[in-house]
């Protein structure tokens, strides 16, 4: 490493580490850099640069991710910056202190994976050029490496659970397995470093005799498949500390059963390349019992395929061969059956497992020397679009659609703090609560003790919910909260239906069961809340409509019968006998009505054209008597007729203000001409009637709303 007595010369032999992968200009650039950075910065910061850039290198990243390495941490305002490096800088600087937002590490590890897995994808969508993302892992490494010659327990230990939980899981996502496997090695070095001791000793012991072991296999295989006709690549496969300990963990061995310490890969052109060098294998070696798996035959359901076997190989040694075609290999490594699903033992979603694929893609690309630009042009408008990550007051990582609001996070939190929410503060600002959320934001809800949500929010044009799950509690909240208001407006919808259609003995259970709903009241309130359409209403009524006679059915409010009693009638030669009125028909004055003598019940009033009058059998009606209405129940009833433009919900709107006004209404009748609704209400004179036709008359859409004389006749 270059230290502060290393002279400008010594320098200069390091740039061509630095600018093996760019032109001359791309050297020039990295050589300004570098010996500005050598000149404006201590011993340490610069050995830490130096050490970020050498690993960007490494990557065969361009010039301009070298350039940014170099700077990273420095203070840039008069260093040689080109236009192109800067937005790199700003972008690792933005995500400098990514491990601190969630607080304490032991917190976030006691959170569970999710909370850990949430903030691995808002590192990833707060950045717009995948070469940020490539530059924060070298620089994490670099400050690994460097950490360790601290004697800082407390640091050592922060940045090997930073590593640990975050960055080394997301270079193993991105294939950048050179820098994966170091991490991985020296955070666990720090966290348990008797445990990494005792298994480094180990290997350190076998080493040269394992890689000795290693190339004799390697020599024998090729030659073996070579003599079979098949173009093979074998190559061996080193295990990294963590990988060995991670697998006797998983399966309980100790480290003398691991039977993949040594271990090898056969790349074969085509598939049945791959039984026979299966085959092969095994007439060389005894297969071991229990260790063969053909996930080609049968892929994992990950889509992950290939032919794993172990065998006692040459000095009765176990050894591991997988075996699999280029493009099986492709596609483990940039595919669905990304081996970082596998190895961290999956829950992650298609959509993340795409994107991880498409990442690797990526990087795939950047071998191939394509356009700069264009990769962070792909990495911007097509990655991570379509979520967001903010932060609770607590550190907790919540994951949202793009362009959640502040009550969608409230609702993702807890139903009652949405339902409570009243406003809202990001990173310390109060904003209104129709404004999107942006990754790594910090939000605080403002709540009231007792609080509803609005109608407002439910209204897509007004931008207060974006998530489908935040607007099911919204209308869950209102369809229990109004259900009983909601079963009323369902039953004059359900009765103008009726009415209009002339439909007759509906049976009302059926049509709700036949509308998916299995009670009654369930279905009224379906009907008020206009889950169910007028289209599919009128069409479950016709179809079981099954006579010419009309029917009523149940009454708008049931309390408008109580409002009659016998001194309401006057019926002919009755005195003392008990009155009631009939529910079949539900009469109010001034409708024509006629008394009938039961057997048990005393008097029963109906309308004279009560299709149970019109039915009654020629020997049963001596028991008709007349009858009419008292005045003092003629005096007491008003009528009032409404015109308006037919639109959804305008019965409700009208029923909702007559009964704010406490205006009795004992009948309603609708009728339709052309695009008119005309509605004539009866009701119970009272003070408040005129107050509430003026406050009629200013609902949208009324044209008319006015008393009206009785006729003589009602039948």
């Amino acid at each position: 490493m270059v230290t502060r007595q290393t002279d400008a010369k010594n320098l200069i032999q390091q740039i061509p580490l630095l600018t093996a992968n760019t032109d001359a200009a791309g050297s020039e650039l990295i050589a300004r850099v570098a010996q500005w950075r050598y000149a404006h910065s201590s011993e340490t910061a610069w050995t830490d640069a130096l050490g970020t850039a050498l690993l960007v290198a490494h990557l065969q990243m361009d010039a301009y991710s070298v350039a940014a390495a170099l700077l990273s941490g420095a203070d840039i305002m008069s260093a040689p910056v080109d236009e192109a490096v800067r937005p790199l800088i700003l972008g690792v600087s933005q995500l400098e202190n990514i491990g601190q937002l969630l607080g304490n590490a032991d917190k976030l590890r006691r959170d569970g994976h999710d909370q850990v897995e949430n903030l691995r994808q808002m590192l990833l969508a707060m950045v717009t050029d995948i070469r940020v993302v490539l530059i924060k892992l070298a620089e994490r490494l670099q400050s690994l490496r460097t950490v360790m010659q601290r004697n800082d327990q407390a640091a050592q230990q922060r940045l090997a659970y930073e590593v640990q939980d975050l960055f080394a899981p997301l270079a193993n996502r991105l294939g950048v397995w050179q820098i994966k496997w170091e991490m991985e090695d020296l955070a666990y070095r720090i966290l348990e470093p008797e445990n990494y001791r005792r298994i480094a000793r180990l290997l350190d012991e076998k080493r040269l005799d394992r890689e000795s072991y290693i190339n004799e296999v390697v020599t024998r295989l090729r030659s073996e498949l070579s003599r079979e006709g098949i173009a093979a690549e074998v190559t061996g496969r080193p295990k990294h500390i963590v990988s060995i300990i991670n697998k006797m963990n998983r399966k309980h061995l100790s480290f003398e059963e691991l039977y993949d310490i040594r271990a090898v890969r056969i790349l074969v052109p085509e598939l049945k390349d791959c039984y026979t060098a299966l085959g092969l294998v095994h007439h060389l070696w005894q297969p071991i019992v229990g260790e063969f798996d053909d996930y080609i035959a049968h892929p994992k359901p990950n889509d992950y395929r290939s032919l794993h076997t172990g065998v006692i190989g040459p000095e009765n040694k176990a050894l591991e061969v997988q075996i699999r075609t280029f493009a099986m290999h492709q596609h483990a490594e940039l595919g669905v059956a990304a081996h970082w699903r596998y190895k961290e033992g999956g829950g992650k979603t298609d959509t993340m497992i795409d994107q991880m694929a498409w990442l690797r893609q990526i990087l795939r690309w950047k071998e191939k020397n394509v356009d700069n630009q264009a990769l962070a042009d792909l990495f911007r408008n097509e990655l991570f679009q379509d979520r967001i990550y903010v932060l609770t007051p607590q550190g907790h990582v919540i994951d949202l659609e793009s362009g959640a609001s502040p009550v969608d996070f409230a609702y993702h939190v807890h139903t009652d703090l949405g339902h409570r929410c009243r406003g809202a503060r990001v990173d310390g600002v109060i904003v209104p609560l129709n404004t999107p959320l942006k990754n790594g934001q910090r939000v605080e809800i403002l709540t009231v003790k007792q609080g509803a949500p609005s109608r407002d929010w439910l209204n897509p044009a007004l931008g207060y919910l974006v998530t489908a799950r935040a607007r099911a509690k919204v209308r869950h909240w209102f369809r229990t909260e109004h259900f009983a208001e909601h079963v009323d407006v369902g039953r004059e919808v359900l009765e103008r239906e009726l009415r209009r259609l002339r439909a007759h003995d509906i049976n009302i259970d059926k049509l709700a069961g036949k509308l998916g709903h299995a009670r009654g009241e369930e279905f009224f309130a379906a009907l008020g809340r206009n889950d169910i359409g007028i289209h599919a209403l009128a069409t479950a009524i016709e179809s079981l409509s099954a006579q010419a006679l009309p029917v009523n059915p149940p009454p708008m409010r049931t309390r408008a019968a109580t409002l009659l009693d016998a001194q309401s009638v006057w019926i002919e030669g009755v005195s003392g006998l008990p009155v009631t009125f009939a529910k079949c028909c539900h009469p109010a004055p001034p409708s024509n009505i006629v008394a009938y003598i039961t057997q048990a019940r005393g008097v029963t009033v109906h309308r004279r054209n009560c299709p149970s009058i019109l039915r009654l059998d020629v020997s049963r009606q001596d028991r008709l008597l007349a009858a009419s209405w008292s005045d003092s129940a003629q005096k007491n009833l008003v009528k009032l007729r409404v015109e308006a433009f037919d639109r959804q919900g305008l019965l409700r709107d009208v029923s909702a203000l007559l009964t704010k006004e406490k205006v009795s209404v004992l009948n309603v009748n609708i009728e339709s001409r052309a695009d008119m609704a005309i509605m004539h209400f009866q009701v119970h004179a009272q003070s408040t009637v005129d107050r509430a036709l003026a406050r009629i008359r200013h609902l949208p859409h009324v044209v008319l709303a006015e008393r009206v004389d009785y006729p003589e006749n009602d039948s």
